[in-house]
C-alpha cells in the first residue's frame, strides 16, 4: 500500500552498477530499507541520489508491503533544507558518525513519534548553531533515553557511576565503575539542555575520553551495537 511519512536517512549502500539500498528511519514505519533501482545512472526520475545525503530529513510516498525486506519509494522531497550540516566540513563528520551510530541502534519496524521528533529537533538545532563541539556527546547521552538505558539520575552526589547498572554508586562495585573527569562531565550534561551547551567547556582529551565511555555504555546495553568504523577519523577532527 502507499503510505506518506517523514523520514531521515539514516545510512546507503551501493548495490549493483546503478542501484542504491537506503535505510532511513520513517516517522510510521520505524527504520525501513529502500532499493532505488537505476538511480546511479539515471539524471530523470523522481528519485534522486541527492535527496539521500546522511541524516537528510524527508517527506516520501512509500510502496510498503509488510513482512518485506526492502521496499520502493514512489515521491520523494526534502522536508528541511539544511544550511550547514553537509557542506561544514566538521559538521560533516559529526553526521557520518551519528549516522553510523544510529544504524547500529535503530532497528524496530514501529512507530515512534517521541524518538522521530527528538532526532528532527535535534538535527535542526545542530544544523543552525556555531558552538557545537559537544553536541555529540549530549545527542548520545540524551538518545539513550528512548533507547531505554538512559542514566537513573538518583544519587547525584555519588563519586561513582557503574556503566553497567546505568546507576550513581557510593563506591564502586564493578570495573564499569566511572569517577574523575568523566563522572564530573557525566553530571553536568545530565543536567544540561541543547541551548545551554556553549558553557561546556573541556578540552579534546576530555571530549575524547567522554565519548569513549559513552559509547562503551552504548555497547554494555545493546549487544548489537558496533563502534563506529569512522570512530578515528572523528576524533581526528575534534583534536
Amino acid at each position: 500500500m502507499l503510505v506518506s511519512t517523514n523520514a531521515i536517512v539514516i545510512s546507503k549502500l551501493k548495490y549493483g552498477d546503478s542501484d542504491l539500498i537506503v535505510k532511513c528511519y520513517t516517522q510510521h514505519h520505524g527504520m525501513l530499507s529502500f532499493l532505488l533501482r537505476g538511480v546511479l545512472k539515471s539524471k530523470k526520475g523522481a528519485v534522486q541520489t541527492a535527496y539521500f545525503q546522511l541524516l537528510s530529513q524527508l517527506t516520501m510516498v512509500v510502496d510498503y508491503k509488510t513482512n518485506r525486506s526492502l521496499h520502493t519509494i514512489k515521491e520523494v522531497k526534502l522536508n528541511h533544507l539544511y544550511s550547514s550540516l553537509h557542506s561544514n566540513v566538521v559538521k560533516s563528520a559529526v553526521v557520518m558518525f551519528l549516522s553510523e551510530v544510529l544504524s547500529s541502534t535503530l532497528k524496530e519496524e514501529e512507530q515512534n513519534d517521541i524518538l522521530f521528533s527528538y532526532l528532527e529537533n535535534t538535527l535542526l538545532w545542530f544544523d543552525s548553531h556555531e558552538e557545537y563541539a559537544n553536541f555529540h556527546l549530549l545527542f548520545l547521552l540524551k538518545l539513550t533515553k528512548y533507547l531505554g538505558f538512559y542514566p537513573e539520575v538518583n544519587n547525584l552526589e555519588y563519586d561513582y557511576f557503574n556503566l553497567q547498572d546505568g546507576k550513581f554508586e557510593f563506591k564502586p562495585s564493578s570495573k564499569y565503575a566511572v569517577s574523575g573527569e568523566n563522572l564530573t562531565l557525566l553530571k553536568t550534561l545530565l543536567n544540561t539542555g541543547f541551548d545551554d551547551l556553549s558553557e561546556v567547556k573541556i578540552n579534546s582529551k576530555q571530549r575524547q575520553s567522554f565519548l569513549n565511555m559513552v559509547l562503551l555504555y552504548f555497547e554494555l546495553h545493546l549487544g548489537s551495537f558496533k563502534t563506529p568504523k569512522s570512530l578515528q577519523v572523528f576524533n581526528q577532527v575534534f583534536s
